[in-house]
Formats: structure tokens, C-alpha cells, sequence
């Protein structure tokens, strides 16, 4: 059928606000449209509540209230909440639009995943439930029809508030009552008194694991009754043993289940941050290849396991003692439905006439009575009266958990004290005997105390070399993890500059400490001031960060205050190393000769003993004696050695 002609709601504008376009899933509780925001311009996810649901004033502000709450969660992972608004009676939230498929969809197509792909897709789920656990927000309706899988590749969790907006309406915690959610994904005390907090979600994030894994549901029944029994009654199995085939599951990944899905919430991790830390350690162990870890898989596994008695009655159809599981699409239609106790038919009674009495009844019931006084006083002696079952006390304070073993007529001990990622400080981890076990009467029960995670501090390593600070992490259980280097102007190559994370931090024991460790200063290309002014080379040279020493001495070529030469003159130096400068003095200066009146052979020998060069040239009054009667420069100057002197004759 075209529901482009049948559905009234495509094409109604809401609000004034929202054009609602194609619908493109539906519920029993609601249906989902595209829908165009015309105020902002953009394409958004419009969950419409069937017709009816609106007349009910208290429902509709039960549900304007969780829908405010949800909007007030952001996070990468949560689909958001953009608006919630009452159309004359209908009621609707407008929403992020997701364009892609659910993790339903990926089930049937992909399933059963690796456990790395497993993975991947519960560590952003669990980011999105942990975010709303720190909120205070429980999402209740955890199933794999509200995760939902961008074509972008990101994940998102749908509907965060609207199971509570329902149920807060509907549930009933009585014996006997209805009770809100998918059956597939409920927790036991869901089914035992619909009450719900953390770690209900936990759970059925926990089922969410196991069908990746296995493609397929941990409890199947005939009826939605029978699933529930089984959540209460039957523990989930390990994945590993649900899956034929493919790539083997490792033991520590039944334990992450096991751990998330027992039946004991106060055996299950607190809440969604805790279980994506343990998840994380899992992923870490795979990434790594490892195919087994036993202390891994030992600080997953449940500590204890819940037993409850088989109850004959719900296998004959007595069923009256477990409350009705309504879907949420069911749960808005049925809000007055509580399911009633069937009166029980009376007993038909015998009405054949006594059997003659036997005189050996007497003897028979003096017999019996005797095997009875008999059986009573040996089952006290190796059972009932000597032994008593050990009080469950795991996550319970030390005050809390000693109170209670006491009251159970036993003695309480503490063991030791040990780290735990998931035990707060202070609380029980573990006891021996373990929970449920048998123990004489005034037996001693010992406990193992939490100290909290184990933590440390980041110690200050700067100036250390890098052995001086490996010993410095090592002491407080740190591991030195990637080095790299830098130069640094005034630490000495091998000192440590830096370290990551930053010194003071806390982290957990075997975290990594990267170092950055100094290359010592970095070289600096050598500037070449040949024939530069002697001042202007020095600063240079000064600038660059080198130690600079000036001599001096004369040069004819070079100009005075020029440098003639420099040591180095090229390559490269560190900071403070020294460059020398020679600076040219100019050339040597002599005093020219007195020559007047000499005749130019001896006036000749004298410059030239001097250290000139002669020239002559006749004056102007020349006669041709051969005479000197002046010089240039003048007699008594000082002229460059090597200079040309002109005698002038007569």
C-alpha cells in the first residue's frame, strides 16, 4: 500500500515549523519521518507519538520532561534531541537525522562478527550509555534496533528518555504487574520487581555483545513469558560455545560476558563507564594478538553466581507470580493491563470409604517418628544446623559487609587488601568461602578489601638522564614507553626535557611514560665576515651566540679595520664556541728619507734601504746636474712601505 496516500501525517507541517516528509520507520508507540526544519533550513528525524497518546495530560508532560532531559545529553554517540512540540494532540520530538541502517541490520547481514568487530561497535555504544549514566539518565530500552550505524561510519544510540517517559506511566512493581521493555534484552530484576538502574543497561548491552558474537539471541523461548524465565532462571552462555566455525573466541571474551550479563547486578560492572573500561582492556588484548589471558579473564569472570530455585509451577502454566512483559510499542495501548492471579480450582475430594485402620500403626508411626527425630538431628549435625550459607557481600563496604556476615552468626576477617579497576575503595571484592557457599555455623568468612584502582603519580624527571629516569618510573610501577629528542640551547645531550604523560599526573599502574630527551644545543652555521668592518663582523658573529676574539696586523691589501681572515670561516659550531677575527692594522708606514742636495745615486739607495721604490723626474729648474731638490712625498712623511717615492733633480 502507498503510504505517501494513506498516512495523514506526510505533508502536514507541525508547529509551524516541521514539513513532514517520507516516514521511514514506524512502532507501536510512534512513527519516524523525514521532516524539514524550515526555520534553520535542514533535514531532521521527526518521531511522531501514534494518535491518543497526547490526550493523556499527564503522559504528555511525563514526556515534554524525559524529552528535555534527553536534549540536555550531548555526546558524539547519542542521537540529539533538537526540539519537542504538541501539535494539537500530537506529540513529537525532532531529532538528529541519521542517514543509514541499525545494528539490527548488521546482525542479520554481518553476524556471527569477530570479536574485534564485536567490539568496536559496543566501545562507542557504551560511550553513548556512560554519558547518560553520568547524567543520572538510564536509557532502559537498550536493543539493537535503537543503535544506529551512519553510512559515515559513525554509531549512534536512539531514544534515550522515552523508555522511562512510558514505563514511569505503565510499570507496576508489584508482583504480578506489567512490565516495560524488550524481553530479549531485560534484565533479571526487571522481571523480578521492574525496577531498573545502571546496570540494567549493562545487561542488556551485555546481550547486545553476545548476539555480535553469535548471531543469534542467549535466550529463545516460545513466548515472551518463557524468555523472560530463562533471563531470570538460566545464566547466558559463553559465546564460544554458541559459534561453529570462523575465528575461535579467546576466554576472556566469555568472561567479558559473563560479567556483563550476570544475574547478580551487584555482580555486574557499575555502570556503562566501567564495562568500556574492561572493554577496552579486551580490545587491548586483541589488538595484541593474545589468545588467552588468564589474569584477564580472572578479573572479568563473576566472583559468584546467583542460583535461584527452580519453580515447578511456572513449567504447569502457574504463572501468576511473574508480571507481563509488554513490548514498549505495546506498553502505551495497555497502560491499564495487570495481569490477575487465576483462581485455583479446589483439590477433588476422595469420597471412597476409609480402608479398615491396621493395627500396626502405632508401631509404624513410633517407627517413623523416630527416623524422623533421627534424619533431623543428622541433617543438623552436616547441613542445616551446622552449616550456613555464606552471605553474599561482594561491593558492599567493610563496615556494610562485616554487619552482614555477622548477623549470619559468622566471623568476619579481612584477608588483604588488593587494587581493583571496578570495586570502589574501602568495599569487598571477593570473600572465601564465596557467596552461596556452605560454612560451619561460626566459621570465618574472609574478605578481600578493595584499595581502589591502582594508581600513580607521574614523577618529575627533567635534567634526569634517561637511565636515571627509567628507574624513576620503574619505582612506581610506570613503564618507559616511545623516546624522542630535541635540541635544546642549555640541556646537556641525554637529559630529559619532557615527559608525557605530564609530570603529576595520575595514571594506572603499566601505563607508558613517553620521554623526550635532549640532543644538547643546536649547531649553528658559521657566518663568513671576511673583509667585513672589524665591529659589524663581531656582532654578527656575537648574534649567532659564539665567543668572538679580534687580533689585529697590518695588511697592504686589506683595508685598516677590514677582517683579513677568520678561524673557522665555514661549517658548523655549538653556541659559545669561539671564532677568531684577524683585522687588518692597514700596511707599515715609514718616514721617507731626507735626500735634498744628494746626488741621485745616493738618494736612490737611501729609499730603497728605506723600503720604497724610486722614480725621478727633472724639476723646473733643471740643469742637468743630477741633483735632488725635493721628494714626493716630502722628506720626513710617512709613506707606506713599499711605496713609490719621486725624487725631483736639477
Amino acid at each position: 500500500m502507498d503510504r505517501t496516500i494513506t498516512d495523514p501525517m506526510i505533508g502536514r507541517l507541525l508547529d509551524g515549523r516541521y514539513l513532514v516528509g517520507a516516514q521511514v520507520a514506524r512502532g507501536g508507540m510512534a512513527s519516524v519521518y523525514e521532516a524539514t526544519d524550515l526555520r534553520l533550513d535542514r533535514l531532521c528525524a521527526l518521531k511522531v507519538m501514534h494518535a491518543g497518546l497526547g490526550d493523556d495530560a499527564e503522559f504528555a508532560a511525563r514526556f515534554v520532561r524525559e524529552a528535555r532531559s534527553a536534549a540536555r545529553l550531548s555526546h558524539p554517540n547519542v542521537v540529539g534531541v533538537f526540539d519537542q512540540g504538541d501539535d494539537q494532540g500530537t506529540l513529537f520530538l525532532a531529532m538528529e537525522y541519521v542517514p543509514g541502517h541499525t545494528l539490527r541490520d548488521l546482525i542479520r547481514s554481518d553476524s556471527p562478527m569477530s570479536s574485534a568487530k564485536a567490539l568496536a561497535l559496543l566501545d562507542p555504544i557504551l560511550s553513548a550509555l556512560a554519558a547518560a549514566h553520568r547524567a543520572g539518565m538510564i536509557h532502559r530500552d537498550v536493543k539493537p534496533e535503537n543503535v544506529l550505524l551512519a553510512d559515515d561510519g559513525r554509531v549512534k544510540v536512539a531514544d534515550f528518555g522515552l523508555a522511562r517517559a512510558v514505563s514511569t506511566e505503565t510499570q507496576h512493581t508489584t508482583t504480578g504487574g506489567v512490565l516495560i521493555g524488550t524481553v530479549s534484552y531485560l534484565s533479571p530484576e526487571l522481571v523480578l520487581d521492574g525496577r531498573a538502574d545502571a546496570r540494567s543497561d549493562v545487561y542488556a548491552a551485555g546481550v547486545l555483545l553476545y548476539e555480535m558474537l553469535t548471531g543469534r539471541k542467549p535466550h529463545e523461548g516460545d513466548s515472551p513469558i518463557q524468555v523472560a524465565y530463562k533471563h531470570v532462571h538460566q545464566d547466558v552462555p559463553p559465546p564460544s560455545s554458541a559459534v561453529d566455525g570462523g575465528p575461535p573466541i579467546p576466554p576472556y571474551m566469555d568472561a567479558l560476558v559473563a560479567r556483563a550479563t550476570a544475574r547478580d547486578r551487584d555482580l555486574r560492572p557499575a555502570d556503562a563507564g566501567v564495562l568500556l573500561h574492561q572493554v577496552r582492556r579486551v580490545r587491548s588484548a586483541l589488538d595484541h594478538g593474545v589468545p588467552d589471558d588468564p589474569e584477564l579473564t580472572a578479573d572479568l569472570i563473576p566472583m559468584a553466581t546467583v542460583r535461584f530455585e527452580e519453580d515447578p509451577a511456572l513449567d504447569q502454566g502457574a504463572r501468576h507470580l511473574t508480571p507481563t512483559i509488554l513490548e514498549p510499542s505495546e506498553a502505551v495501548d495497555q497502560t491499564a493491563v495487570i495481569a490477575r492471579r487465576p483462581q485455583r480450582r479446589p483439590e477433588r475430594q476422595d469420597r471412597r470409604p476409609p480402608a479398615p485402620r491396621s493395627r500396626r500403626g502405632p508401631l509404624l508411626l513410633v517407627l517413623v517418628l523416630a527416623l524422623a527425630v533421627a534424619a533431623g538431628a543428622a541433617g543438623w549435625w552436616f547441613g542445616m544446623g551446622r552449616y550456613a550459607p555464606t552471605p553474599g557481600v561482594v561491593n558492599l563496604s567493610r563496615a556494610q559487609a562485616g554487619d552482614d556476615v555477622r548477623a549470619a552468626g559468622l566471623v568476619f576477617r579481612v584477608a588483604e587488601r588488593r587494587y581493583s579497576e571496578t570495586v570502589s575503595a574501602g568495599s569487598v571484592i571477593s570473600t572465601d568461602p564465596a557467596a552461596g557457599a556452605s560454612i560451619t555455623a561460626d566459621g570465618t568468612v574472609w574478605a578481600v578489601i578493595s584499595k581502589g584502582p591502582e594508581r600513580y603519580d607521574v614523577p618529575a624527571l627533567r635534567g634526569l638522564t634517561r637511565d636515571e629516569a627509567a628507574d624513576a618510573i620503574g619505582d612506581v610501577r610506570l613503564e618507559v614507553g616511545d623516546t624522542s629528542r630535541r635540541f635544546h640551547p642549555s640541556l646537556p645531550a641525554g637529559a630529559v626535557l619532557a615527559v608525557t604523560p605530564r609530570p603529576g599526573s595520575t595514571v594506572k599502574s603499566g601505563t607508558s611514560v613517553d620521554l623526550l630527551l635532549s640532543k644538547g644545543p643546536r649547531p649553528v652555521a658559521v657566518a663568513d665576515v671576511t673583509g667585513v668592518a672589524a665591529e659589524r663582523a663581531e656582532q654578527r658573529l656575537t648574534e649567532q651566540g659564539f665567543e668572538v676574539e679580534v687580533s689585529a696586523e697590518n695588511d697592504a691589501e686589506v683595508p685598516e679595520g677590514e677582517v683579513i681572515t677568520q678561524s673557522p670561516d665555514s661549517g658548523r659550531l655549538f653556541r659559545g664556541d669561539a671564532v677568531e677575527l684577524i683585522v687588518s692594522e692597514g700596511p707599515v708606514m715609514v718616514e721617507v728619507p731626507t735626500v735634498a742636495g744628494v746626488g741621485v745615486d745616493e738618494a736612490t739607495r737611501r729609499m730603497q734601504e728605506a723600503g720604497f721604490g724610486v722614480v725621478t723626474e727633472t724639476s723646473s729648474l733643471y740643469v742637468g746636474l743630477e741633483y735632488v731638490v725635493e721628494t714626493d712625498p716630502a722628506e720626513g712623511a710617512r709613506a707606506p712601505e713599499g711605496s713609490v717615492i719621486t725624487l725631483y733633480l736639477v
